[in-house]
């Protein structure tokens, strides 16, 4: 394990890169989940821990490149997938399910998470962004498949979750469409100023998305459900790991760490810690993984 300062130095000396390219040696398959099948890669030992990364909305399993080679090296099974509807698992969603259903909802996303989870038994599981939000409901549904779980810049909210985001929040009224919409006008014109590499590969993938999950899913973080004292009540080790100038304020997640019973780790960095602090990052899940049953 790196010294803070090693992972920070290292993180800071972290070039461009191509983010379709994954480790030597990471399996590729497609997941038959009950939305339809999951683009998935896996690398490291297949009888070592499992360490299942989640990513969120307009996301994919490439925003994990950085952290691959660093949990498979410190001994971990990490296994990452596209979520339904999203970049190589565009086609699955809630038309595949029995009964079909019209929509992308929240026990869609739990039940896939689910489903994954058992495929190769209990695992330490990180949910970025939205993803975060369907890994707290997962918990609580079936918190046997969890050995630990990372909030990485997740809603610290419920209801309404956008109200609480900087700058924007009085504003974010609106249709989940027209915030969709926002949203990815954002993304596609780099207002995060992302290396060329990074943006590049982001637009590839939100040229290939489907808007209208993109908008059920917004609508879903919208309409938050209020789990934080089911999350509270498992007894399991919690991580919230955010960057200092994430979406939502720092104290808006250092109340919601205090009341799911999570540390946090916070970072010189945006809403994308795994991209841009991922030695950081890995340093403090190792720790996480290490206070685990």
């Amino acid at each position: 394990m790196t010294t803070i300062d090693d992972a920070l130095a290292r993180d800071q000396a972290l070039p461009d890169l191509d983010w379709h390219v994954f480790p030597a040696g990471t399996e590729r398959d497609v997941f038959p989940a009950p939305s339809g099948g999951l683009a998935r890669v896996r690398l490291g030992d297949p009888g070592a821990p499992r360490v299942v990364l989640v990513p969120g909305v307009a996301g994919s399993k490439e925003d994990f490149v950085l952290l691959f080679p660093l949990l498979a090296a410190a001994g971990y099974r990490v296994e990452a997938y596209d979520i339904a509807g999203h970049y190589e698992s565009v086609d699955a969603g809630p038309q595949h399910l029995e009964p079909p259903r019209d929509s992308y909802d929240y026990p869609l996303f739990v039940d896939d998470l689910v489903a994954i989870l058992e495929d190769g038994g209990p695992a330490h599981v990180l949910g970025y962004s939205f993803a975060g939000l369907v890994t707290e409901l997962a918990l609580v549904a079936r918190p046997d498949l969890f050995r630990s779980l990372t909030l990485m810049a997740a809603p610290p909210a419920t209801g309404q979750v956008f109200r609480g985001v900087k700058h924007i929040g009085p504003i974010s009224d609106m249709s989940p469409h027209r915030a969709a919409g926002l949203i990815l006008w954002g993304i596609r014109y780099n207002l995060n100023r992302t290396a060329p590499g990074r943006i590049a590969f982001v637009r590839e993938r939100l040229g290939v998305t489907g808007r209208a999950c993109i908008d059920d899913v917004v609508g879903l973080m919208m309409d938050t459900p209020d789990f934080a004292g089911d999350v509270a009540a498992i007894d399991i080790p919690k991580l919230i790991a955010v960057g200092e100038h994430d979406l939502w304020p720092q104290a808006q997640h250092d109340a919601y760490a205090a009341r799911i019973g999570a540390r946090v780790a916070t970072y010189a960095t945006g809403h994308a810690p795994c991209e841009t602090a991922p030695h950081q990052l890995v340093r403090d899940m190792l720790q996480l993984f290490a206070d685990a049953h």
